[in-house]
């Protein structure tokens, strides 16, 4: 079998195109969830934690004198800060996401128990050729 022959029917695999739509599928249901955190929880989880907003917490380590509410984007521009406020914000965006997929996974895998649960249970399968002739031989000696 040639390259290109090879190459084909990996690309026609089921497989191939499966995995092709689960990783656009991916994206966009990640825009969602990230707006999600963004837009939706992160407000709340800031109005509890007493309007908080990690974004702007940092530590000076370059020396530069800075005014008392400078944000973290023009300190990063006078030199070395470190950005824990950025760092605390993405775990929690991280955790919020991983309980998110959680519930996604866990819903999911209840969909389709429930859906396995409703299919007709198979019909049983016919003797084997080897049960056929055992029977036939059995029929056969209680003639005789």
């Amino acid at each position: 079998m040639g390259f290109v022959q090879e190459f084909r029917d990996f690309a026609i695999k089921g497989n191939v195109f499966d995995m092709a739509i689960g990783v656009i599928m991916g994206g966009a249901f990640g825009k969602i969830v990230g707006s999600l955190i963004e837009n939706v929880l992160n407000p709340i989880i800031g109005k509890i934690a007493g309007n908080v907003d990690f974004t702007n917490r940092y530590i000076n380590i370059s020396g530069a004198t800075l005014a008392e509410n400078t944000s973290y984007a023009d300190a990063k521009k006078l030199g070395a800060m470190l950005g824990y406020g950025s760092f605390i914000g993405d775990v929690i965006n991280f955790l919020i996401l991983a309980f998110v997929v959680f519930l996604m996974v866990k819903m999911y895998t209840a969909a389709r128990k429930r859906f396995e649960e409703q299919k007709p249970a198979p019909a049983p399968a016919g003797p084997t050729t080897d049960q056929k002739l055992l029977t036939e031989i059995r029929d056969l000696l209680a003639k005789r």
